[in-house]
């Protein structure tokens, strides 16, 4: 109670910030803000992933080892399984302000929404040539629910997203294998997708075509399977709903009404999430029958990250809206956020081009792995900023708005 009387207090004495973030300018700001820090957790899990090769050199210095050990933990500890979500949040609020704007021009944006995932397909294709841990093209299709909801009242909205966040598909796994006790789980897609993909990926005596050719075949497949399997495409519906939601409720604006909920949020994030995660740790100490103890570990994995997640993006809020410090040091986020497609994209390429043998195929320690990704953000972010300097979007999201608006006045 104190922290929200303190952060109450604190925005009654910053009147000349709250006028400024009322201003249409700042709807996208904080998003963009929201989505630069989403963009750098991608980048930083990947590189520490080796972009899924797992292929670091051994250390035998004691301290090496620690600080591999703090740097993979904390780094995965605060983004893996979360970056991705905020990422997937922000797709459904972005979904909604394009939406809600063409409304206001008595237009039906969601034919042009449906193209647009199709181009978001494309570019998601493109990107798992480079890269076998796509999520482009996941999205592209899980976007749809966004179309088919876009009109749905804001009560119905919320219990579907509900739903899937729910994860319905894994406890319905869940039920069937206790229902069903000698039921016996088939061996993971996953597994066979990338035992076809990264040894040719390590082996720098692998030509292009072989290279390509099984990035083409295994790469989007296997990327497609492990969200599959992990609870990926139902936690990816509820949250472009919530995204959706967000962007009705107007719960990114209006500080002075909706701190209280954002403090809410965090306190609610922070109190669910350490009891889920510690119990994702304690679910094999109990159970022995992994058709139930996997789909059980996902939903709890699953709860354990959302709620992480919303306590990321409510501190983020709470940081952005309540001190000059905080809202100065996060807006330098925002070129990196508002070119997050061709970011994206890019670290897909960047990471690509240092770790697979198509590439310069280093093998290194995770201490490196980790520089290598703050390195590939140092490198994106100056690009951004020079960029957005002279530029309303950058070059890939360009094209995308160019393609999306094919054959309209607009366009």
């Amino acid at each position: 109670m104190q922290r929200v009387q303190f952060c109450i207090s604190n925005f009654n004495t910053q009147k000349h910030i709250l006028e400024k973030m009322t201003k249409s300018v700042h709807r996208i700001d904080v998003a963009d803000a929201l989505r630069g820090l989403s963009v750098l957790g991608i980048v930083l899990v990947h590189s520490l992933e080796n972009y899924n090769l797992f292929n670091f050199t051994p250390i035998d210095t004691p301290f090496m080892k620690f600080l591999d050990s703090v740097l993979f933990d904390s780094t995965f500890f605060i983004f893996a399984g979360k970056a991705y979500g905020i990422f997937a949040l922000l797709f459904g609020f972005s979904f909604f302000i394009q939406d809600n704007n063409q409304l206001k021009r008595g237009n039906d944006f969601r034919p042009r929404f449906l193209w647009r995932l199709v181009l978001l397909f494309v570019w998601g294709m493109i990107n798992s040539l480079f890269y076998t841990g796509d999520v482009l093209v996941m999205f592209s299709l899980i976007g749809i629910v966004l179309i088919l909801t876009a009109r749905l009242s804001t009560k119905t909205v919320l219990m579907i997203a509900t739903i899937f966040i729910l994860q319905p598909i894994e406890w319905g796994r869940v039920i069937y294998a206790l229902v069903n006790p000698d039921y016996v789980m088939g061996e993971s897609m996953v597994g066979y997708h990338y035992g076809k993909l990264n040894p040719i990926l390590i082996d720098k005596s692998a030509s292009l075509s072989e290279i390509f050719n099984v990035m083409l075949h295994h790469g989007e497949w296997g990327s497609f399977m492990w969200a599959w399997e992990n609870g990926r495409f139902c936690q990816v519906a509820g949250l472009f709903l919530f995204g959706m939601l967000i962007g009705r409720t107007e719960f990114f604006l209006h500080p002075e009404t909706n701190i209280r909920k954002w403090v809410r949020m965090l306190i609610l994030g922070v109190v669910c999430f350490f009891p889920l995660k510690g119990l994702t740790l304690m679910l094999p100490g109990f159970i022995e029958n992994k058709a139930v103890l996997e789909p059980l570990g996902i939903i709890v994995q699953s709860f354990a990250n959302v709620s992480f997640l919303f306590f990321l993006v409510s501190l983020v809020l709470i940081v952005y809206y309540s001190t000059e410090k905080g809202q100065s040091l996060l807006r330098r986020l925002i070129p990196y956020g508002k070119m997050s497609l061709t970011n994206y994209i890019t670290q897909s390429l960047l990471g690509g081009a240092i770790f697979y043998s198509w590439g310069l195929g280093l093998s290194v320690s995770i201490t490196m792995s980790f520089l290598i990704g703050v390195g590939i953000f140092i490198v994106q972010y100056i690009f951004s900023c020079w960029w957005m300097k002279n530029h309303k979007h950058g070059p890939l999201e360009y094209i995308w708005k160019k393609a999306t608006w094919i054959g309209s006045k607009k366009d």
